[in-house]
């Protein structure tokens, strides 16, 4: 979908499902579930794509944040609640974005953890899982906008990582270096030189093939990042490190796993924001 179907798709923002936050700026309480990795950004130096759930259960994104650039005290953390002062941002035509006001965030009291409290995550979590496969996900989008959501896949047949770029782009690495008289001065932000993708299927008739989709994820970037620096650049060993965690563990018969999808704007295309993994 185009950027020229916005006008449609505000109008159908108005007359979004109930439960869904108001339209008009007001403070909403929203549980982090899902950040991706920061981008380059030329409006916003860089940004991140942050996603959760109201307490009406209902999913949203917030966006756009340039985290790393907020002060440290408004830094939140995944499964934490936060309060933030939001609305619906006009120029985005997906039902569930929200623009936050990012010097109005909160963060209210410590995330919830996964040592005791995974049965608080799941309780906030599994209620919100209304579909069933990503083409029931797709439905909704083109019927409403919704561009969230968390289903489980009938398999997950493998995660492929592909070698990418080392380096930013031109036009990125001058958004990254370019410094400022007020404000900010940008910060270093590296490249990982791979892209993560998932091969799966889902529980649908519709669905005759496997979806490949690109993991955007936060924790998987990281993952990288630590694994480089602990074993010395040492690629097959990485490698096989998060796939034993990101394939094998996540998704193995001692978890009852979920993706959590989205889209990028204006792209339709879904990608994964990140996986739910409570123990069974």
């Amino acid at each position: 979908m185009s950027p020229n179907n916005s006008s449609e798709r505000t109008t159908q923002t108005q007359s979004a499902p109930a439960g869904y936050p108001n339209l008009t700026s007001h403070e909403e309480k929203v549980l982090i579930v899902v950040k991706t990795y920061p981008h380059p950004s030329t409006k916003y130096k860089e940004i991140v794509c942050t996603a959760g759930i109201t307490e009406q259960g209902k999913w949203i994104r917030l966006y756009p944040i340039d985290y790393r650039y907020l002060e440290h005290a408004k830094w939140y953390k995944k499964y934490q609640w936060i309060s933030v002062n939001i609305e619906k941002n006009q120029t985005d035509f997906r039902m569930d974005s929200y623009r936050p006001d990012t010097t109005t965030i909160k963060t209210l009291g410590d995330f919830i953890d996964t040592k005791r409290n995974w049965e608080v995550r799941k309780k906030l979590i599994l209620p919100t899982i209304h579909f069933k496969s990503l083409e029931e996900i797709q439905d909704a989008y083109k019927a409403s906008g919704i561009s969230l959501g968390i289903f489980k896949p009938k398999v997950i047949e493998d995660l492929v990582m592909e070698a990418d770029t080392a380096d930013w782009s031109p036009s990125h690495t001058k958004i990254l270096n370019q410094l400022v008289l007020f404000g900010n001065q940008p910060k270093n932000l590296y490249k990982v030189p791979y892209k993560f993708s998932y091969i799966y299927r889902c529980d649908d008739k519709r669905c005759t093939k496997f979806h490949k989709q690109a993991i955007f994820d936060w924790e998987i970037f990281m993952l990288y990042q630590n694994l480089k620096n602990k074993y010395n650049y040492s690629m097959d060993v990485i490698l096989q490190k998060i796939k034993d965690l990101w394939l094998t563990k996540m998704w193995s018969n001692d978890h009852d796993s979920y993706l959590i999808v989205g889209t990028q704007f204006p792209n339709p295309s879904f990608i994964v924001l990140g996986v739910f993994r409570p123990p069974k």
